[in-house]
């Protein structure tokens, strides 16, 4: 047994003997666990592992216990739907998914089915990172939560940062080809068209996600752009070879991403990745916090010495997952639902609201980069994300408006 799986195992064990004594509530993991974005996934479920343990270990939701079992769906939204209906079958209520927003989609129509087709069993779903903007927008759902920032919350962020640095006049967009790339290259170009007319788009490349080996040849064709910066939505293994080619070429363009902080992304970079490699995200862990949270960093890189304390939102989702079913009184979907919506929390990096008009968080962001002076380094190495001048946005600078028209049950 590897040291991850043994870690893997040892979160399960824990929740099940304490899930023992009282009732469980049950949710379903449907991610990734093998394959080249099997690490992504397994950060993530053991993120979530952790978070349930420590609500479980407070004395659960009332009274009842959380378990959270992992169904493998390879990334593939037909796989993803056998999993889902096997983790139904199972008893689970709640599902947790987050890599890929093809699978979201398939999920969120899967799970509308299922409930109109089964009154009185209905499941929700807690979606920790897909984020395609329709989701909270024209196919927003009642049946849908999402508690990461969408994909125009974002970009609005980073391209706020960019329009105030006049060096960058070039930029060059590389994504993965499909909805979600679509939809950061879309906001993108939008974005900065409104906020500096004056940057060129240099390049607009979207490539198949998960396929490829050697990202040089986009790599050169970034550095024959003569592009002042680039910005990415790739994630996962994309992201780390995309960075690993980057390396390799001795460029020193800086990259504006969603998730530079995917496993192996700085490590393949190494010290180019100083200044020059940016993220997006909802905390970070060198930001001034309270120690009972640097406290749960240190137990989560102690559990999993694999991963680094990347997916905070899995502890904000199951957290306000309990704060809802208290105020409900009830784990029921549909009592949980209603709750939720409007629900605020205060959190460790600020206050999360659940927006009650299409079930999209509301949260500050910050952007960070990478840093050879840091409490918490990643990949195991000496550097890590810090926090940029200027890099911190507020909740409702953050905002975005919805278009969702959402039908709620009676």
């Amino acid at each position: 047994m590897t040291i991850k799986t043994a870690a893997l195992a040892a979160a399960v064990s824990v929740v099940a003997v304490t899930a023992a004594s009282a009732d469980t509530i049950k949710f379903a993991f449907i991610d990734p666990l093998s394959g080249p974005f099997g690490p992504s996934g397994e950060a993530a479920y053991t993120t979530f592992q952790l978070a349930a343990e420590k609500i479980n270990e407070a004395g659960g939701v009332n009274g009842d216990m959380i378990e959270v079992t992992g169904y493998d769906n390879k990334i593939n939204p037909k796989e993803s739907l056998v999993q889902l209906q096997k983790a139904i079958d199972s008893g689970a209520r709640y599902i947790l998914q987050g890599n890929g927003s093809s699978v979201a989609s398939a999920i969120i129509d899967a799970v509308e089915k299922h409930n109109k087709r089964n009154p009185g069993e209905e499941v929700l779903f807690f979606n920790y990172a897909a984020v395609t903007p329709a989701f909270t927008n024209e196919r927003c759902s009642f049946w849908h939560f999402r508690f990461d920032a969408h994909a125009d919350m974002k970009m609005n962020a980073i391209t706020d940062y960019i329009k105030g640095n006049e060096d960058i006049k070039k930029v060059y967009l590389i994504g993965q080809d499909y909805i979600f790339g679509e939809a950061v290259a879309a906001a993108a170009e939008g974005q900065l068209g409104e906020k500096r007319p004056d940057i060129e788009i240099v390049g607009n490349e979207l490539h198949p996600l998960g396929k490829v080996k050697d990202f040089t040849p986009y790599i050169q064709k970034i550095i024959a752009s003569e592009a002042d910066a680039v910005i990415t939505g790739n994630w996962g293994a994309d992201m780390q070879l995309l960075m690993k080619a980057a390396g390799s070429s001795g460029s020193d363009i800086p990259y504006f991403t969603f998730y530079g902080g995917s496993l192996g992304a700085v490590s393949s970079l190494g010290e180019a990745s100083i200044g020059q490699l940016h993220q997006v995200t909802e905390g970070i862990t060198n930001q001034d916090a309270s120690d009972e949270q640097y406290a749960l960093i240190e137990e989560y890189k102690e559990r999993f010495p694999t991963y680094d304390y990347y997916y905070h939102r899995a502890f904000n989702t199951l957290n306000m997952f309990d704060m809802a079913a208290e105020k409900a009184g009830s784990a029921d979907p549909i009592a949980v639902a209603k709750a939720l919506e409007g629900l605020t929390m205060e959190q460790a990096y600020g206050t999360v609201t659940m927006r009650a008009e299409d079930h999209q968080a509301q949260q500050p962001l910050f952007i960070s980069t990478v840093s050879d002076d840091v409490k918490y380094g990643v990949d195991n190495i000496d550097l890590g994300w810090k926090l940029v001048e200027g890099g911190e946005i507020s909740a409702e600078a953050a905002s975005a408006p919805t278009t969702c028209e959402m039908e709620r049950p009676e």
